[in-house]
């Protein structure tokens, strides 16, 4: 699944269209390499996302194309 789209599933960011914005704009790294929004991840990836001043790092420990709210967080575990 692409970087863009599991940024969207996993409701770590709201929107498609803004998760591409911020894959572009190289604030995304995967595995300490920056990755435009069509990098498809996998299972073991570590992702970190600069938001304003702020850090978000996480590990990606499932993809499924569709999730609901509540089994959303279970796609990723925060580091």
């Amino acid at each position: 699944m692409r970087i863009d789209k599991y940024l969207k599933v996993s409701r770590i960011i709201k929107r498609r269209t803004v998760a591409n914005e911020v894959c572009d704009a190289d604030r995304v790294t995967v595995n300490g390499r920056p990755v435009k929004a069509s990098y498809n991840v996998q299972v073991g990836d570590v992702v970190e996302i600069k938001m304003g001043d702020g850090l978000i790092k996480f590990e990606i420990t499932a993809v499924q194309e569709n999730q609901s709210k509540d089994m959303a967080k279970t796609m990723y575990r925060m580091l």
